[in-house]
């Protein structure tokens, strides 16, 4: 079997795909759920960074901006030398759900990552979706 090259999560929120926007694709809304600081350069090609609890800071590239459905960037992953070029992509797709929206979200390149910290990485990612989304969760739909 192939090593597992895709992280997948899908999850229905009660706030609009405006508010799930927002909450993905400005500083303010990276920063509340997703790190505790956040800087973005919303265009493709765009810097974006985020600074987590542990002072650890990881550098994104913006892919795709596609209001208010399609957000994507890939990251640099801490593990790799700062000149290694490459990197993980992330998507996120939304769509209306009811009176909510459907989020979709999408990480995958980890085939391509080196064979002695794949796993690691693969495993670190899934496990960190699971809480970050848990957290985008309770700062959109206040629960």
């Amino acid at each position: 079997m192939a090593f597992p090259d895709r992280i997948e999560r899908t999850l229905t929120l009660t706030s609009s795909p405006g508010e799930v926007w927002q909450a993905l694709t400005t500083a303010e809304g990276l920063g509340a759920w997703f790190g505790e600081r956040a800087s973005i350069d919303l265009r493709p090609g765009g810097a974006a960074a985020l600074t987590f609890g542990s002072g650890l800071t990881v550098e994104m590239r913006i892919e795709r901006v596609e209001e208010p459905t399609v957000f994507a960037y890939t990251w640099r992953l801490p593990d790799l030398p700062d000149d290694d070029p490459r990197r993980t992509y992330v998507e996120f797709t939304m769509e209306p759900e009811g009176d909510g929206t459907l989020l979709r979200l999408v990480e995958t390149g980890f085939a391509q990552l080196p064979v002695d910290t794949r796993r690691e990485t693969y495993d670190s990612h899934s496990e960190g979706w699971s809480r970050e989304l848990a957290e985008l969760v309770g700062h959109v739909d206040g629960a």
